[in-house]
């Protein structure tokens, strides 16, 4: 506490009007640091609720894209399936109607060898008969 000197109606008037301006001065600056700490607060206040409102899209965000995603995947699969599933039929298709060509092929070929079985025993018999005609005719002919 600070003691003032005393005059002749009192206290020196010099000195209780120098504390109170240094008083004065000294509320003056706390009472500004106090304002502008007021204003720091309110301004990361702001900030807080601007950092919160951000948080709060991104979560949102982020459980779109992840619903997205699933949703991708989904359709990924479905797809990949879709075309596995129309490879196998294409596939079978296709084996099946080669084993049917292979199946004809065998059936023509085989048709073959007998036609030329029997083309040759025809021919033979043609030759045969031509031969024994040529045999009929005299020599002296």
């Amino acid at each position: 506490m600070k003691k003032f000197g005393t005059s002749f109606n009192g206290y020196n008037k010099y000195e209780v009007n120098r504390f109170v301006r240094d008083v004065t001065k000294e509320y003056e600056s706390m009472l500004n640091n106090l304002k502008a700490r007021d204003q720091e607060i309110e301004s990361l206040k702001q900030k807080l609720i601007q950092y919160q409102n951000m948080e709060t899209t991104l979560n949102r965000a982020l459980l779109v894209a992840e619903d997205a995603s699933v949703q991708i995947k989904k359709i990924a699969r479905d797809e990949s399936k879709g075309i596995i599933d129309d490879a196998k039929r294409n596939a079978s298709r296709i084996v099946n109607e080669a084993l049917m060509r292979a199946t004809k092929l065998e059936q023509d070929a085989e048709n073959l060898r007998r036609r030329i079985v029997l083309f040759k025993k025809k021919f033979r018999q043609a030759m045969e008969t031509e031969l024994e005609n040529l045999e009929d005719i005299p020599e002296d002919f």
